[in-house]
């Protein structure tokens, strides 16, 4: 779940590529977040299999989901959603159930991801990274801040530094619901409604800054035009370690009330141009040494238990792999549909409105 210009340049020009995915032999389209593989594997699997790896990146759930909807639904032979846009994919008629006979490294994946909530028995999707969402804060400004959400939603707690929320409402709306004691992963309509209006009197807030998602709170935070906000676990690692000064003074936290914990998984689209190919990769990348490449590039935890002695020793300890009083604090962001879904975009519309 990365972000910058470049792939994002890249995202515009690559999708005019993959428009003539069904008549290339040969080529494999992927379509993920950016700055999410190692360039490396890439490399490894397109010589192993003499082929060609196109990919197209996007940059949130909503925007592959349109694009999908828009005809990418023919155009891309693996697609890398987050674990709560998966039963919509599939109820939708947007992937296909996997044929787990050309998969023997499944036998790789972790019990936990085996049988996930989101894709009972793992009929369609293939675990590729998981990790955490959590509140990115300057320690300078806040050096006894609490580990809660009030960082954010009580004025009391910060009255005068500049802050931002996530853009995705689910994960707001999540937040919101953690603070007021209804949990991360509420779903009640009154919860619902009371959080909404939470977030209508955040954004209120003279030092409400906006909605920031991920990698761009975080350059915010390290210029400190914002000092709080929302990203991943494994962004703010690799962007500490890359540009250790900018980021010294800040610190990442699963706040008590609770969080989000994500899986991203690859599925591959109903009329996927080059199945065949889809499924070698899947298979590639559940490989053990593959997998702990994977993570160990982009700093996320891996769902791959035969990857862990091949893991960098920060992937197995905090803020990537989470404390065990953090873990049972953390929940996956519900799957919404029908209904549900309706009225939550219509709260998340009025919240953005308002």
């Amino acid at each position: 779940m990365k972000f910058n210009k470049i792939a994002m340049a890249l995202s515009l020009g690559g999708l005019a590529l993959a428009g003539h995915a069904q008549a290339e032999e040969g080529k494999l389209y992927l379509f993920n977040w950016t700055e999410y593989m190692d360039p490396a594997i890439i490399q490894a699997f397109e010589d192993k299999y003499d082929v060609e790896v196109v990919q197209n990146y996007f940059n949130s759930l909503p925007e592959m989901f349109a694009k999908l909807n828009a005809g990418g639904v023919s155009q891309y032979d693996i697609i890398v959603p987050s674990n709560y846009y998966v039963p919509r994919l599939i109820k939708t008629g947007l992937v296909q159930e996997l044929d787990k006979s050309k998969l023997p490294n499944l036998d790789n994946v972790m019990a936990q991801f085996q049988d996930p909530a989101y894709d009972p028995g793992g009929r369609y999707s293939a675990p590729y990274q998981w990790g955490t969402t959590g509140i990115i804060y300057n320690t300078e400004t806040f050096p006894d801040a609490p580990k809660s959400w009030s960082l954010l939603f009580d004025p009391e707690v910060n009255p005068s530094h500049p802050f931002a929320l996530m853009g995705d409402g689910q994960v707001s709306m999540g937040s919101a619901c953690a603070y007021l004691g209804k949990g991360y992963d509420c779903t009640d309509m009154d919860d619902w409604r009371e959080a909404a209006q939470l977030l209508i009197q955040t954004k209120n807030r003279d030092t409400f800054s906006g909605f920031s998602d991920g990698t761009p709170a975080l350059q915010q935070l390290s210029r400190g035009v914002i000092h709080a906000g929302l990203s991943y676990n494994g962004d703010y690692f690799y962007y500490k370690s890359e540009n250790p000064e900018a980021f010294e003074s800040l610190d990442f936290m699963i706040p008590d009330e609770g969080a989000e914990m994500w899986v991203d998984a690859m599925m591959i689209p109903a009329e996927a141009p080059n199945p065949d190919l889809a499924y070698k990769f899947i298979n590639f990348i559940l490989d053990a040494e593959i997998g702990a490449q994977l993570s160990n590039y982009n700093y996320y935890a891996s769902p791959n238990a035969a990857a862990e002695p091949y893991l960098d020793e920060v992937l197995t300890q905090p803020p990537i792999m989470p404390s065990d009083d953090d873990m049972q604090r953390l929940r996956f962001t519900p799957s919404l549909e029908g209904d549900q879904l309706q009225t939550f975009q219509q709260l998340w519309s009025e919240v953005k409105a308002r």
